[in-house]
């Protein structure tokens, strides 16, 4: 907050020298629209059983019958065409073809997992894997918003932009809402985290965990040109000069953006980088999430919501690393193989701490992939990869409140379509901000003379995931 003794102007230092100077430690940290520190919409509808989330984004589209959904029949029809008329994919599509990944039951709930997942397996008793998802589209950039959003065409804001309206934030010296990417930004760039109408500092902050240092991950995070005593007397001068601006501009929601950003890279530069520093981790942490980037960021998300940031969502990658449409056996394997460590260690970690219980974790592509062929440019299928499916697939929710040990919903016999207790991207919102303490209905923010909701005027709260 701000001082009531501001200090006066040090003698022939401009405004612009004082932006100038002060945006060496703070301007330039790219952190443009981050949260305030209380909540816009007043505390939640009823308590909820989850207070953070952690959205793990295995973008591109993990296949659902390569992972969490069996088909001995896609087996059995190896090597011929399915029977389906028009199977209505994004690119045509040949032969079925069977997953090359073994399955096994686990735990004492006995879900079957590939073993694309090895150590993630032997946590399905505090899962619940939803096998009747399904979106509207077979198009990487559609669905990504309507993952996000809830909306895959118009600008809405996106899920964690909405709970942190909603609830507000627990750490008033970091964003409410971080996004995790390696690489920088993934498809669809910076719109899968907009806040879009509303205020901009709910917009996500994007972090390129790509870097290990935590003085690389934000960059200016210490100010090299001048002392911190030094800093805080011209912080203070740019706020006062910021207020007065706004005071003869109310209303303006960018100006008070900007400011309230201002306010919030100071005070990062109090927290950030022990928040971000994974090597304070001891040495069996380490062990435990295993090595790479996909590991380390799911190990600084649990950093994270331990010290009260609300929504957490990690990027395996910034294009599709999940879009396996050639080597499907190979591919997979492979960025299956950069996470499955961590993601078993993030719930064995947040479990042992006793955030579990208080932490919604959700892990999902933007959708799923065909159970048959897909066939090369020259009309072959020897490419053995799948194309894209928006029909039906798979994600699993843990923790915050989810009824761990379940299986919901169901695809045909070959995995294609989803049959049986359908689950749309509205029905997923719906049911995280029940699980929050929302009601989805009712939870609205009013724009261009109408309410408007993170699951418009869709969505029914899927109670048999809920404990």
């Amino acid at each position: 907050m701000l001082s009531e003794n501001l200090p006066s102007c040090p003698q022939g230092l401009s405004r612009r020298s004082v932006l100038k100077q002060t945006g060496m430690g703070m301007g330039t940290l790219a952190l443009g629209d981050l949260l305030q520190s209380t909540a816009a919409s007043g505390p939640t509808h009823f308590p909820g059983t989850a207070t953070s989330v952690i959205h793990i984004f295995l973008n591109g589209g993990m296949s659902q019958v390569d992972t969490f959904d069996p088909k001995p029949e896609l087996t059995r029809f190896g090597g011929r065409m399915l029977p389906f008329e028009n199977l209505q994919t994004e690119r045509k599509t040949g032969v079925a073809l069977p997953s090359p990944f073994k399955f096994r039951k686990h735990g004492y709930s006995g879900i079957p997992v590939s073993d694309l997942f090895p150590h993630l397996s032997q946590c399905v008793d505090d899962m619940a894997v939803i096998r009747s998802m399904h979106a509207e589209l077979p198009n990487h950039e559609m669905s990504l918003m309507l993952m996000n959003s809830g909306d895959q065409r118009l600008v809405r804001p996106s899920i964690g932009s909405w709970l942190t309206w909603g609830m507000g934030a627990e750490n008033r010296n970091l964003p409410g809402f971080v996004a995790l990417c390696p690489g920088g930004l993934p498809v669809g760039g910076a719109g899968n985290w907009r806040s879009a109408f509303l205020p901009g500092v709910y917009q996500g902050t994007l972090i390129d965990t790509s870097q290990q240092d935590p003085k690389q991950l934000i960059a200016n995070i210490r100010n090299q040109r001048t002392s911190r005593a030094h800093q805080q007397k011209l912080f203070a001068l740019l706020q006062s000069l910021n207020q007065q601006h706004l005071q003869t501009r109310p209303g303006e929601q960018a100006l008070e953006a900007r400011i309230q950003s201002f306010e919030m890279a100071w005070r990062m530069q109090m927290e950030a980088t022990d928040a971000f520093d994974v090597e304070q981790e001891p040495g069996h942490i380490h062990d435990l999430y295993g090595k790479g980037p996909q590991n380390r960021q799911l190990l600084l998300a649990r950093r994270l919501v331990e010290r009260g940031v609300r929504f957490v969502q990690l990027w395996h990658g910034n294009l599709q690393p999940w879009d396996s449409h050639s080597n499907i056996h190979t591919e997979h394997r492979k960025v299956a193989d950069e996470c499955d460590q961590g993601l078993a260690a993030l719930l064995i970690d947040l479990k042992q701490r006793g955030l579990l219980d208080r932490t919604l974790v959700v892990c999902s592509g933007e959708f799923g992939r065909t159970p048959s062929v897909e066939m090369g440019q020259d009309g072959s299928g020897a490419a053995k990869g799948r194309d894209h499916n928006h029909w039906g697939f798979s994600l699993w929710m843990a923790g915050g409140g989810v009824r761990g040990g379940t299986i919901y919903g169901a695809t045909d016999e070959f995995g294609f379509r989803a049959v049986e207790n359908p689950v749309s991207i509205h029905d997923l919102h719906a049911t995280m901000l029940h699980l929050l303490g929302f009601n989805h209905e009712q939870f609205t923010y009013r724009y261009a003379g109408r309410d408007f909701r993170l699951t418009d005027v869709h969505g029914s709260v899927v109670h048999d995931l809920i404990s």
